[in-house]
């Protein structure tokens, strides 16, 4: 599972070391954002679909609402009462909210690294997770455009599959994290092999560690969550 997530402040650079990804002229990159939260608007990058000013099939970033509404959703998102901001990987080409999607509709998801909580009710620790040696990495996740209220609204999903044994320290699952040898593979919805590469990642390259109980709060943000505490 993924339910909070968070990124660094992140240039241009960074990016296009990984991606041959489409800037347009003047637009600066998106600020970090260290509490990232479910029904909240973050960048995604896809290949650019029909109608858009990017070229065709050139990877580009733009900012879409977590927790994918599908397609076929005409109804008000109040109305809406499933949740959709993960998506099991090992079911996901079949469910039908996700299924739509999943074969015409992939993206990264940048983030420096995800929260998770364990612990008794009301006595829950929050834990910050991230990995060893990079600034930055993409989960994996499938992206969609519903007509809602005669306006357009791009929404995203996270994949998710069972945990790693470092992970499983914390909760069953967790988010898949793609290599970046691996994003336009991911991003290529021609490519059949795609599923292959939802795996989870290698626990020698992942640490965590306590941050305070403020992080529980979605409107806390600042690179100060981030601190190790004690036992909070």
């Amino acid at each position: 599972m993924c339910g909070r997530f968070y990124r660094v402040d992140l240039s241009w650079a960074d990016f296009a070391s990984a991606l041959d990804l489409w800037l347009p002229e003047g637009v600066d990159p998106p600020e970090g954002a260290y509490n990232m939260a479910p029904s909240h608007y973050a960048p995604i990058i896809r290949q650019a679909p029909e109608g858009e000013d990017a070229p065709r099939g050139k990877a580009q970033l733009v900012p879409a609402f977590w927790g994918l509404v599908p397609s076929w959703w005409k109804k008000p998102l109040s109305e809406k009462k499933f949740s959709t901001f993960n998506a099991r990987a090992e079911s996901a080409a079949e469910a039908p909210t996700f299924r739509g999607a999943f074969r015409h509709h992939h993206c990264l998801i940048p983030a420096s690294g995800f929260y998770e909580w364990t612990g008794e009710k009301g006595h829950k620790q929050p834990f910050a997770i991230s990995l060893r040696n990079r600034k930055w990495f993409c989960f994996a996740g499938l992206w969609d455009r519903a007509m809602i209220d005669g306006s357009e609204i791009d929404s995203f999903t996270i994949l998710t599959v069972p945990a790693n044994e470092m992970m499983g320290e914390l909760h069953s699952r967790m988010p898949v994290i793609l290599e970046p040898s691996d994003y336009e593979a991911w991003l290529d919805t021609e490519n059949k092999n795609t599923s292959a590469l939802l795996n989870p990642y290698p626990p020698e390259a992942m640490h965590y560690w306590k941050v305070s109980k403020v992080v529980g709060d979605v409107r806390a943000q600042g690179a100060d969550l981030l601190a190790e505490v004690a036992a909070d």
